[in-house]
């Protein structure tokens, strides 16, 4: 009986040990590599908005140097 108790104990001491000690550095790489992505996208955002602007101030001077190339055929 002794001898069942001291195994358990002694088992259960390893066990704890073993599971006790993990380690914390993956969540802190997990944090930086988000904070990383989350930087960098906003960059790539900011870039899209401002092609999106551009694209659409082109389009409207081709439509109005279409309209205007409309009237000078229409009006000879």
């Amino acid at each position: 009986m002794k001898k069942l108790l001291f195994s358990t104990m002694l088992l259960l001491a390893i066990s704890t040990s073993f599971t006790s000690c993990r380690d914390t550095k993956k969540s802190d790489s997990i944090d930086a590599a988000v904070e990383k992505t989350s930087e960098a996208t906003e960059g790539a955002l900011e870039q899209t908005g401002k092609a999106i602007d551009n694209a659409v101030e082109q389009t409207k001077e081709a439509g109005e140097a279409t309209k205007d190339a409309i009237k000078k055929v229409g009006g000879n």
